[in-house]
């Protein structure tokens, strides 16, 4: 009986472990897609009220333009000229609306190259949070790093490592990793300390 009871019990947790991770990326994929039908909703029904498609085919024509002008954008912004273009019209569209700077800054910290986003820099460290005298530390990822000698880290909480602490402390407490990647310290995060051995064992 109890033999039984384990063998229960251990197909179910089994059947959990392989379709729960599916389950919510399929969610959360759904999700993403009915937030930007939503938003693209407009254009959706102008070509269904154009061409007869069905919306989920109108929705897929629509996306696929979205993402072939964001390439072509970021194409042409590559060149000198798309450079020149683009320093204007940010000068010109952050007087007429003085939020789009700070917007914009946000998008670049999060999304940009390795050069201006420290999330794509990947400089993932361990902090001597509490001193040099206590062995305890915590993980983080360096954001900044300034002239007296001190480092700007974010220290995410897990499981949710979108929220966190910003701390600035002297770089003799920071240990660097530069072989540790962000996702793989982000994955650590979210499973609450797991895999902190695999990142740190250099």
């Amino acid at each position: 009986m109890n033999k039984l009871k384990l063998f229960i019990r251990k197909a179910l947790f089994g059947g959990l472990v392989v379709l729960l991770p599916i389950a919510i990326v399929g969610f959360l994929f759904r999700w993403m897609f009915l937030s930007i039908t939503d938003l693209i909703q407009p254009i959706t029904n102008k070509l269904i009220a154009e061409y007869g498609l069905p919306e989920l085919g109108a929705d897929v024509i629509v996306i696929a333009l979205i993402l072939a002008l964001c390439f072509a954008v970021g194409t042409f912004v590559a060149t000198g000229l798309g450079r020149w273009l683009h320093n204007h019209f940010d000068k010109y569209l952050a007087r007429l609306a003085p939020g789009y700077k700070l917007v914009k800054e946000i998008v670049t910290q999060v999304f940009g190259d390795a050069k201006s986003s420290p999330f794509a820099k990947g400089e993932v460290v361990r902090v001597q949070l509490f001193g040099e005298s206590c062995q305890t530390t915590v993980t983080g990822i360096v954001t900044d790093k300034h002239t007296d000698g001190t480092v700007t880290f974010f220290m995410p909480t897990g499981p949710n490592p979108t929220s966190g602490n910003i701390y600035h402390v002297p770089e003799k407490m920071v240990t660097y990793y530069p072989d540790a990647s962000v996702e793989q310290m982000m994955k650590s995060i979210i499973a609450c300390g797991a895999g902190s051995s695999e990142i740190f064992k250099n």
